[in-house]
């Protein structure tokens, strides 16, 4: 049986599985037996990938069929400072499992998206869990954290989504919330009326945020960097979801 190499983001951890992505998502999401539910995110490891700080070759040796011949479900080689130690270069797909078990593949895009005008809204999800409403592109946001921070804290790395922000992102004293499923409205109009492009770039909405967000608020994708490298994960759109991953798009939005 081919083993597979996995980097979850809820909670950080790599992984040995002898699942496929889309068995490995429903297994991590759900449970072996569907006893559990939540949202699972998780990138497919090179199998070849190797670093001083993982003992992998040993997690593949322990990743071995149960005595009936069913497969090994999950081998963890590491729950601590994953994302840091593992090269952009080494990502696959990234794979975004819904609660109920459904599993959608993310590719990366050979370039990051057009800056557009307007407010940006960041849920951080490896190696802090923050809300941050920003105006900067998510490059520049990148930066601000890792190469470039503004504070004297940085991070190696981060993996972050942006999620949408509608008409606040152009009017967020006045602008219609519409369809926006967000429980914290007030703080969060408050929050970006205090972010200034000239002058207060970001401000953080929640130091500590849930991870478990609508999957059809993602605006434009995920995006994965370590040290000088940043990956984007564009999202298709929610027409492109709608008919071309139907079931996973209805199971994302029960």
């Amino acid at each position: 049986m081919t083993i597979h190499l996995y980097f979850s983001l809820i909670p950080e951890a790599l992984i040995a599985s002898m699942l496929s992505p889309e068995e490995f998502g429903q297994y991590y999401s759900t449970g072996h037996q569907f006893k559990s539910k939540g949202q699972a995110i998780f990138f497919e490891v090179d199998p070849t990938f190797r670093h001083e700080f993982f003992n992998i070759d040993e997690g593949f040796k322990r990743c071995t069929p149960h005595p009936d011949g069913t497969p090994k479900n999950s081998v963890y080689i590491s729950v601590y400072r994953v994302l840091e130690h593992i090269p952009v270069s080494a990502l696959g797909k990234l794979y975004l499992s819904t609660a109920y078990g459904h599993t959608l593949a993310l590719s990366q895009a050979d370039a990051l998206p057009a800056k557009d005008k307007g407010l940006h809204m960041y849920q951080d999800l490896t190696p802090i869990n923050s809300l941050v409403v920003s105006a900067q592109d998510p490059q520049a946001y990148y930066s601000s954290i890792t190469s470039q921070p503004a504070k004297f804290i940085r991070f190696p790395g981060l993996c972050f989504v942006e999620l949408g922000l509608g008409s606040l992102a152009t009017d967020p004293a006045n602008g219609a919330v519409g369809d926006l499923p967000y429980s914290f409205m007030h703080h969060l109009r408050e929050a970006l009326l205090e972010v200034d492009p000239t002058g207060k770039q970001s401000k953080l909405v929640h130091r500590v945020h849930s991870l478990e967000f609508p999957y059809r608020m993602v605006k434009s994708g995920f995006y994965m960097g370590n040290g000088p490298d940043l990956a984007f994960y564009p999202m298709p759109s929610h027409e492109v979801l709608r008919r071309d991953h139907n079931s996973w798009w209805r199971s994302a939005n029960m």
